[in-house]
């Protein structure tokens, strides 16, 4: 709930958005306004990468609001960004909600229009430290799913071996 001058706001937000809110007596927040025939909704983000990035999802044939923030809140924006201009549907895959064919959708529809704002960080042969990171614990016996949530709860600055060694350790 955002209180703004005394009128209370149900907003849907990015983790992100809500660890920054948490504890704080005043926070700024990126915002979408979902309007539809029945209803008004907020979306809350922690950084304009993010409310970016939801914009550019909902152009996407067959994603709502409610995917585009799951999508969102998975990863950073940058991340995110990468897989798309990398092809990698995996990385959306592993998304609750999100399907094979959604998550080739939003590769193909978004990559061109991403390209050229983004510059993959390779480590090798092109791929992401995240990919290299995924694909070592794919191998450990890891579903891409499981993968994906089990890197998602550690840093993403960190090496891909960092990640690894982590995510095994919080198994």
């Amino acid at each position: 709930m955002l209180d703004v001058g005394g009128v209370g706001y149900l907003v849907h937000a990015t983790p992100r958005a809500l660890a920054r809110a948490e504890g704080a007596s005043e926070v700024t927040l990126q915002t979408y306004l979902a309007v539809r025939e029945d209803a008004l909704q907020l979306y809350g983000f922690a950084d304009a990468g993010e409310r970016e990035l939801f914009v550019q999802l909902l152009a996407v044939n067959g994603v709502g609001p409610k995917v585009a923030l799951a999508v969102v809140s998975g990863s950073p924006a940058g991340e995110l960004r990468r897989a798309i201009a990398l092809g990698d549907a995996a990385r959306f895959q592993a998304i609750p909600g999100i399907g094979k064919k959604t998550a080739e959708r939003i590769v193909l529809e978004l990559k061109e229009r991403l390209a050229e704002e983004v510059v993959p960080i390779s480590s090798a042969a092109g791929t992401t430290p995240h990919v290299v990171a995924r694909d070592a614990l794919v191998e450990l016996g890891y579903t891409v799913s499981e993968a994906e949530q089990a890197l998602a709860t550690t840093d993403p600055d960190l090496s891909p071996e960092e990640r690894v060694r982590l995510a095994l350790r919080a198994a």
